[in-house]
């Protein structure tokens, strides 16, 4: 069964970034500047609470990850566990770390992301 994504669940704006070369620090300090490089900016995803029920769907009968969202959006080459979602969630941007990918039958339809959201 091919699962589409309905463009109407996908109310949400997310901001996907992956790590780029780090750049030297300009003052001399012999420290690095962490660069990110957009994936694709803005667009539109359903990003919903994970529960342990949810979770354990996506791993078929098992938790093996924690995680505070999954965020689904169209497929998107080169999403990783090194990448980073913005959430964009009116008036604040919030930050989450991506713990795992899911492309549900292997098709590169939708994309399932776990994150876990940054305390800064």
């Amino acid at each position: 069964m091919r699962r589409l994504i309905s463009a109407g669940t996908l109310r949400h704006r997310v901001t996907l970034e992956t790590p780029g070369a780090p750049i030297p620090d300009p003052t001399g300090g012999g420290d690095f500047t962490q660069v990110w490089t957009v994936l694709g900016s803005r667009l539109p995803a359903s990003v919903a609470p994970a529960t342990a029920r949810s979770l354990e769907q996506l791993r078929v009968n098992t938790v093996t990850s924690m995680a505070t969202h999954l965020v689904t959006v169209r497929y998107l080459a080169g999403v990783t566990t090194q990448t980073r979602a913005t959430f964009h969630d009116g008036d604040v941007d919030r930050v989450m770390s991506v713990t795992g990918t899911h492309d549900p039958e292997e098709r590169h339809v939708v994309l399932i992301l776990e994150c876990v959201e940054q305390v800064l």
